[in-house]
C-alpha cells in the first residue's frame, strides 16, 4: 500500500470534503432521483439519468478520497526547517529571464492548487526543486520550453 504524502491542512481539507460529499451531496442527489422517479417513465427521463450519473460520480469521489485519506502520510511542515527543499517547503523562485518572483508550496497531489500557490510533489517544477537549496539554479522543462529559476528563499510554515 503506497502512502500518499500530504500536509496537515491538506488532510483536514480531505476530511471535510469527504464529509461534504456524504452529508450534503449524497442526500441531495438521492432527493433528485426520487423527484425524477415521481415524473413517471424512467426510460426517457433525462432528469433521472442525469441524477443517476451524478450519484455515480459522487460515490466514485467518496471512494477515491477515502482511499487517499486512509493511505495519507501526514507531514507537519511547521516542524521542518532548513535551506534544502523538501516536501512542504514554500520556495520563492526568481525567473532568471524576467526577474519575476513567484512562491510555491510543495504539497501532495490531492491538495495541489496552482491558483493558491500550491504545486504537487509530482509536478515537473517540484521534482526539479527537491533536494536543491537556497541560491541554487534549476532548469524546468515547461510546455513553452525550458525555464531557469534561482531559489531565493526556502521556508517551512
Amino acid at each position: 500500500m503506497q502512502k500518499v504524502p500530504m500536509t496537515v491542512a491538506g488532510h483536514r481539507w480531505l476530511e471535510e470534503e469527504i464529509k461534504r460529499l456524504k452529508n450534503v451531496e449524497r442526500p441531495s442527489v438521492i432527493q433528485a432521483i426520487a423527484e425524477a422517479r415521481a415524473h413517471g417513465d424512467l426510460s426517457e427521463n433525462a432528469e433521472y439519468h442525469a441524477a443517476k450519473e451524478r450519484q455515480s460520480w459522487i460515490e466514485g469521489q467518496i471512494l477515491d478520497l477515502e482511499d487517499k485519506y486512509t493511505r495519507a502520510e501526514v507531514i507537519d511542515t511547521s516542524k521542518l526547517s532548513g535551506d534544502v527543499v523538501k516536501f512542504g517547503a514554500s520556495v520563492t523562485l526568481i525567473d532568471e529571464e524576467t526577474d519575476e518572483e513567484k512562491t510555491w508550496q510543495i504539497v501532495g497531489d490531492v491538495e495541489a492548487d496552482v491558483k493558491e500557490g500550491r504545486i504537487s510533489i509530482s509536478s515537473p517544477i517540484a521534482r526539479a526543486l527537491i533536494n536543491k537549496e537556497k541560491g541554487d539554479s534549476v532548469e524546468v522543462a515547461a510546455p513553452g520550453g525550458a525555464r531557469a529559476y534561482e531559489i531565493a528563499r526556502v521556508e517551512y510554515r
